[in-house]
């Protein structure tokens, strides 16, 4: 049998890929304690969150309910006139602390 792996299975090692992790609708809302039906106004008017529709369900990635969350923060910040990063944004651009 023919091996078609490539990369790290062809070396011997199994290729490792971090677990994706979907929330559906419900678990976004109860998360943030909106309305699911707030999301759904969300998407209809292109708001809030990414999110997918895989197989005619809609599903969120973490990672961007948690991009949309720390969005939130920085616009939250900004109102306030607390424009600035915080050390771990900072970090994250390589400046320092």
């Amino acid at each position: 049998m023919p091996n078609n792996s490539t990369g790290d299975q062809a070396r011997g090692t199994p290729h490792r890929c971090a677990p994706l992790r979907h929330l559906h609708q419900n678990e976004v809302a109860h998360r943030w304690g909106i309305s699911p039906r707030t999301l759904e106004r969300w998407r209809w008017l292109g708001q809030g969150p990414i999110y997918l529709k895989l197989g005619g369900a809609v599903v969120y990635r973490m990672e961007d309910i948690e991009a949309f969350e720390a969005q939130q923060v920085r616009a939250a910040r900004a109102a306030l006139g607390h424009p600035e990063l915080t050390p771990e944004e900072r970090f994250a651009r390589g400046m320092p602390r």
